[in-house]
């Protein structure tokens, strides 16, 4: 695997005259239009990088951008891949690997996710300050020693002084955020009302579907992490949520959304 990664990052690096990124950027359903916001220079289809698995799911434009934004340079993954779709996690994980080869030093990560937390309201922004994995854990066979150690430590894997930043932004740009624990589930069903209920007595405030696995591989690599989930629906009540409402709602959030990572990116 890891000389897959290797080749992989080394073909990008062909297509793209060498491309160091110092931000990745892995953004969910309904999130993709700020990919277009980024100065690009260099735009690949995940159909033609080697190794890589094809995003299946729908508002998922599959595409990685590499440019810059802010005067930094990022590259942004437009659509992820999920357990769901039936991938190995290991191939959920593999771009977070081979963005890491690129030469990335933090990852913002972003997703749609359903509300336990009564507090929230629909187009919330919550600012995930830790994570309960209900889903294989991605470093479950061989150890790659080049990359991590065998038992990574995830205290503290959504990074403090990323989420202190993330506040006094806020704060001077006048964003509502909410913080909270983000429950990671393998879908592809919507949640039961019952396993809401469980989700928050566990202490959940959010859940979702994809991301702890790459926060998890992102740490094992020991890449500071900063993550946001946009609020699409409250799951404790009795509204029935479709994937075209969580898009919907999702594009909304993004404009806040995208205002308080570019200037994240920008005091980096």
């Amino acid at each position: 695997m890891f000389e897959e990664i290797k080749k992989t990052a080394a073909w990008i690096g062909e297509q793209t005259s060498g491309f160091r990124p110092e931000v990745g950027i892995i953004l969910g359903t309904g999130l993709g239009e700020f990919g277009d916001k980024i100065e690009a220079d260099y735009v690949l289809d995940y159909k033609a990088i080697p190794g890589f698995p094809v995003s299946t799911v729908e508002g998922h434009k599959g595409r990685m951008i590499l440019g810059r934004l802010e005067g930094r340079r990022v590259v942004a993954m437009q659509g992820r891949f999920h357990f769901y779709e039936g991938y190995t996690m290991q191939q959920v994980t593999f771009p977070v690997r081979v963005m890491q080869q690129l030469g990335i030093g933090y990852l913002f990560v972003s997703n749609a996710s359903g509300g336990i937390n009564t507090s929230f309201r629909v187009g919330d922004l919550m600012v995930i300050t830790d994570h309960i994995n209900l889903m294989p854990n991605p470093l479950i066979g061989p150890n790659m020693a080049e990359l991590g150690p065998r038992f990574p430590d995830m205290h503290n894997c959504y990074d403090k002084d990323l989420i202190a930043r993330a506040t006094a932004i806020a704060e001077e740009e006048n964003i509502k955020l909410q913080y909270g624990v983000y429950v990671g589930g393998t879908g592809p069903t919507f949640e039961t009302q019952a396993e809401y209920r469980y989700f928050k007595a566990i202490g959940g405030d959010a859940a979702g579907m994809s991301t702890v696995p790459e926060v998890i591989v992102a740490r094992h690599m020991s890449i500071p992490v900063f993550g946001v989930s946009v609020i699409t629906n409250c799951g404790l009540s009795d509204e029935v949520g479709d994937h075209e409402d969580v898009q919907r709602q999702g594009k909304k959030a993004g404009v806040r959304m995208e205002q308080l990572f570019r200037r994240m990116i920008q005091q980096l």
